[in-house]
């Protein structure tokens, strides 16, 4: 293999502590997002998910991924892959992965949602007897929005990308703050939903637990690969760690709070149970003595 140019030479060597951080950040995002479906499978419900959670999480997602991308630093550190060790591009590309697999799983709730949302009205009142609860038709409304902003994004993406590439690095920064700007929203209209069922329902606090250190760890994993040039792109999970956290301690406190109810009940119902149990006792009891007490008479 020739000597790389001067651009390559920083990534034909890779250091393998970035490398394994890098890939052990990769498969915790993998991780982290099966509890969340698994719970709404094992529920078969997506009850306690906020459709504009999962809307605007979509989209945000979707932005992140078409900003590495189209980043000009990405593209040009992918192109170097010709030049270097087949190591050393795995590790170089392994930013963009991770930016990639947490768009998929992200992508797979989006389908999970939609799938396992409540078809009866009833079904979804039944918690919170709330007559403005969403319907399947916000579902539907939201999956739909998700997949044209999908289209839209790539279309206009590959377009810029072949025809005006000078304004990639604009376009990307455009779509890191639309990114950024949602991820900041997303989860606002998440804990409402929360505060207002007063429990996790098909929220998964496991998921939460691994991704709010996450994502601090792998905000700063990006910004020692991208540098302050990428802001766009490691700032937005800056910003979804402290509001996840907020979302986590809500969660935790209403968790703590349902257990803590189901112990009382069950220690109220043992109690009950027992002094029915008494009180038979005590009514056979006086039935077995009545007549001895006549005969006495």
């Amino acid at each position: 293999m020739d000597r790389p140019s001067a651009f390559c030479e920083r990534l034909a060597s890779p250091s393998i502590t970035n490398f394994a951080v890098s890939l052990f950040i990769f498969l915790g995002i993998l991780v982290s997002y099966l509890p969340q479906h698994y719970r709404i499978i094992r529920r078969r419900s997506s009850l306690g998910l906020s459709p504009y959670f999962v809307l605007l999480g979509t989209i945000s997602a979707t932005c992140q991924l078409a900003n590495i991308l189209v980043l000009p630093r990405s593209r040009a550190d992918a192109a170097c892959c010709k030049e270097i060790s087949r190591f050393a591009c795995v590790a170089d590309l392994l930013g963009i992965a991770q930016i990639g697999v947490q768009w998929a799983c992200f992508t797979v709730i989006l389908v999970l949602f939609f799938v396992y949302f409540p078809r009866s009205k009833s079904s979804i009142l039944a918690p919170s007897k709330d007559a403005d609860a969403p319907s399947p038709r916000t579902a539907l409304a939201v999956t739909i929005a998700c997949v044209v902003h999908a289209i839209i994004t790539a279309g206009l993406s590959l377009y810029l990308i072949f025809v005006h590439p000078e304004v990639l690095q604009v376009w990307a920064n455009i779509l890191g703050i639309v990114s950024a700007v949602l991820a900041l929203i997303q989860y606002l209209p998440q804990i409402y939903t929360t505060f207002k069922l007063k429990k996790v329902a098909s929220l998964s606090i496991p998921m939460m637990c691994i991704q709010t250190p996450g994502g601090f760890l792998w905000a700063g994993s990006l910004a020692a690969r991208l540098g302050p040039e990428g802001w766009s792109t490691w700032g937005v999970y800056v910003v979804t760690g402290c509001f996840q956290g907020t979302l986590l301690i809500m969660g935790l406190y209403f968790k703590l709070k349902d257990r803590t109810r189901r112990k009382a009940e069950e220690d109220d119902a043992s109690q009950k149970s027992a002094d029915h149990a008494n009180g038979n006792a005590q009514s056979n009891d006086s039935s077995e003595q009545t007549p001895l007490l006549r005969s006495a008479e």
